[in-house]
């Protein structure tokens, strides 16, 4: 038998849905069961019409008389998905009103298909705990700012060592010599090592740690990090899948800034408000700009016809985006209520929401029948050597574009006159209804796709840079507070502020959005969640865990910190060290807790949450894909200048699917996974069967999954076959084939039994001995060990 035939007994079927799926309900679920569903099907409401109740989980997948509202991965057993798709005329919610739109019917699909994540407790439970004001808030472990342990002489070991004590536990052994170079090297860099030389002593580990730090390679493993939280991606996503072709730019500031070592409260700032900091020259100018593209790829709702509502919902995406990433709280769970676990009032969130309603979006200017709200492109400073993807056209093209504008603008004006003539003379033109409504339609998608086009380039056709981005709205104002978020129903302004339960003052001017003013309030010293919330991430990606393991909720609903007194060490240590992401990692991985061994599993500790040994990790989906590049020789480690989805401009993303010419990775190329294209409902193949981020929410801690479909895909896809391939050239000449290939794979010599069973398949079967060879180099990379780093 075929070594790759034995890798699918390794496989198990196991798949937990995580914070993703408890992210996606609080988001996307538990707001329209609240504004459709609470007031007639709700304890608070005190009705139960047929039975049921929607505000519990219990209470949901018990149903009511007609049966189970939710049955989680059945959506025809789901009534309440019967129900909302009104394909049941005895069973339409809500009763007496239209169907709620098609992406929230999508919505619930998926949340029902993905198992039905749902945090919310019984009625009987939630009474029982303690009411959420701001008095018992403020007493709360992540609401208190961090103070310095008295016992933090030991640094992270100290902390760590002091609960394995108290435990009867010890630590386990320092990892070897090859396992803490590749946990290192994946972990830094996201390559396997090369040099298996490197580490002889402690001084030989802290100069490698100090120059894998400054290796560009670094940006890239990190800066994908951020870009899972910052739900990065280039197309729209939703029911109107449009392209984001100009995003990729966010993609290479967050990679620059990462290799650059930005201060981390100033790289926040940047991102919330660089369009409103100064900047010395150009090229900071549109760096500044380009940063502030994590406020505008976010998914939107295109097809919203109500231009008010769409002003709304990207406000609260931006809001949710911003407050889960910096800070790991859900505050946009107050959008039509007070928040039911954390203490965050509807006051508190349209104060904010107000900043963000101050803010006009740049995210992109087509304009076509999948999209309702035409949105605009942000122009960048000229600077030399600039990428600019989209294409120039002749100045005769932009003369006749003008041309065509005015005779718009002249149809609408003679349309409007004949209108108004004729009601003066008192003749009915009701008949001619069908034809001008068609003209005024036909108009209005000509114009935005003229506009469009001439947004791109200058007055000769010259190609503009572009990004996205945001600036301050012309018009400035504090948000309404909404009655269950219902636009309709308006209760008081709310004057643009932070919540109440930080008790730091922090002042919006009424001339600007106070974006500058949130980024300010986020990265004062004082507040207690920014730096503990980063602290504990970087943690959770060297470590394997994080100190808090709800890495994006630090709420009552979240878990609480096995090691408060080291989370707050490493936050103190953080801010204090120049808000340098670099200088905290170092910290961490120069540790004995990071050194240590995997091996010591112990009952007394399941979960390894004391840390009395290192914690077994699987790759992440792109070191996955860069470490089969990079054993075979083919990795491509420069840039790419822009992206696929900038090329394809104007391609609908919804049929990029049906592009033959495109490969299974989008892409085609040898360059870093962080270059391949982030297409929301349609990632490259290679990183969705492990895993890879939701683009559509904050995520800073990715499912891990292990399914059949993985195996099948190591054994049958085109990309490893072809890495298998590659990596039997580059042995094929060595003396000692199978020891090359092992030190590749797995930086280490096979053992005697490993040579002897390689040497035994490689000379057997009638398969021509090439083809033998990429089976067995298939095998190395279809491996449990090529997938873990120790």
């Amino acid at each position: 038998m075929k070594p790759t035939r034995l890798l699918l007994v390794l496989f198990i079927s196991v798949h937990a849905n995580g914070d993703d799926g408890v992210a996606f309900f609080e988001a996307k679920i538990r707001p329209v069961l609240a504004k459709h569903c609470y007031e007639c099907h709700s304890v608070e409401s005190g009705k139960s019409k047929g039975g049921l109740t929607l505000d519990t989980k219990v209470a949901i997948q018990t149903g009511g008389d007609t049966g189970p509202a939710v049955v989680p991965g059945d959506l025809a057993k789901s009534l309440l998905l019967t129900a909302i798709q009104h394909s049941d005329p005895d069973l339409e919610m809500p009763p007496k009103k239209p169907k709620l739109p098609d992406s929230v019917i999508k919505d619930f699909e998926q949340w029902i298909k993905t198992g039905a994540a749902d945090p919310r407790e019984s009625a009987a439970k939630v009474a029982e705990r303690p009411p959420v004001d701001l008095e018992e808030g403020r007493k709360f472990w992540s609401y208190q700012r961090p103070v310095m342990p008295k016992e933090a002489a030991g640094g992270i070991d100290g902390f760590i060592r002091e609960k394995l004590t108290e435990a009867g536990l010890k630590p386990a052994p320092p990892a070897d010599r090859v396992v803490l170079l590749r946990r290192l090297y994946f972990d830094l860099t996201g390559l396997p090592p090369t040099d298996m030389s490197e580490l002889s002593d402690d001084s030989d580990y802290e100069k490698l740690v100090d120059e894998l730090l400054e290796s560009p390679r670094f940006g890239e493993r990190w800066g994908r990090h951020w870009l899972d939280v910052a739900r990065f991606a280039e197309s729209n996503g939703r029911e109107s899948n449009l392209a984001f072709p100009h995003a990729w730019r966010y993609r290479d500031y967050v990679i620059d800034a990462v290799n650059a070592d930005v201060p981390f409260d100033r790289f926040i700032t940047e991102q919330i408000a660089g369009d409103l900091l100064p900047a010395k020259d150009d090229a900071e100018r549109a760096r500044l700009l380009i940063a502030t593209g994590l406020l505008a790829i976010g998914p939107k709702g295109l097809n919203e016809q109500n231009k008010a509502q769409f002003a709304a919902d990207v406000a609260d995406e931006q809001l949710d985006a911003v407050t889960r990433a910096v800070i790991g709280s859900s505050i946009a769970c107050a959008r039509c209520h007070d928040h039911k676990t954390d203490p965050f009032s509807m006051e508190d969130y349209y104060g904010l929401a107000g900043i963000f309603k101050s803010t006009q979006t740049f995210y992109g200017n087509w304009i076509d029948s999948e999209n309702n709200n035409q949105g605009h492109l942000m122009r960048l400073p000229d600077l030399p050597g600039q990428v600019i993807p989209n294409k120039s056209i002749t100045a005769e093209r932009v003369k006749k574009l003008k041309a065509d504008l005015v005779k718009i603008a002249q149809s609408e004006k003679d349309q409007k006159e004949y209108a108004i003539k004729a009601k003066l003379e008192g003749r009915d033109i009701s008949g001619e209804y069908y034809k001008m409504l068609t003209q005024s339609i036909g108009n209005y998608w000509r114009r935005g796709g003229i506009e469009g086009e001439l947004e791109r380039v200058d007055e000769r056709g010259r190609a503009l840079p572009l990004c996205m981005g945001v600036r301050d709205a012309k018009r400035i104002l504090d948000s309404q507070l909404y009655d269950r978020g219902e636009l309709a129903h308006p209760v008081k302004a709310v004057q643009r502020g932070f919540p109440q339960v930080f008790e730091m003052k922090q002042t919006v001017p009424k001339e600007q959005s106070g974006r500058l003013e949130l980024a300010k309030w986020l990265t004062s010293r004082e507040h207690p969640l920014t730096a503990r919330v980063m602290a504990n991430r970087v943690w959770h990606h060297l470590i394997g865990s994080g100190i808090v393991r709800t890495v994006d909720n630090f709420g009552f609903s979240g878990e609480r910190p096995s090691h408060p007194e080291l989370l707050d060490y490493l936050a103190i240590r953080f801010r204090d060290g120049g808000w340098s992401v670099k200088k905290l990692i170092k910290e961490i991985v120069m540790s004995k807790t990071y050194r240590q061994s995997s091996q010591g599993h112990t009952d007394a500790d399941p979960d390894n949450r004391l840390l009395s040994h290192a914690n077994k990790r699987r790759l992440d989906a792109e070191v996955i894909r860069d470490s089969m590049l990079a054993v075979s020789g083919l990795l491509d480690t420069s840039r790419r200048p822009g992206s696929l989805v900038a090329e394809l401009d104007g391609q609908s993303v919804s049929l990029m699917g049906f592009n033959t010419k495109l490969p299974p990775d989008l892409d085609g190329s040898q360059r870093r996974s962080v270059y391949l294209p982030v297409i929301r409902d349609h990632l490259p193949d290679v990183l969705e069967q492990f895993d890879v981020a939701n683009p559509n929410l904050v995520t800073g801690d990715r499912d891990v999954t292990n399914v059949p479909l993985q195996a099948l895909y190591l054994l049958n896809g085109p990309f490893v076959q072809e890495q298998a391939s590659a990596l039997a050239k580059r042995i094929q000449t060595s003396p000692d084939r199978v020891r090359r290939a092992f030190e590749l794979c797995f930086n280490r010599p096979p053992d005697a039994k490993e040579v002897a069973l390689a040497e035994k398949f490689l000379q057997s079967g009638s398969a021509e001995e090439f083809q033998r060879l990429t089976a067995f180099c298939q095998s190395l990379l279809c491996s449990a060990e090529f997938r873990f780093a120790d």
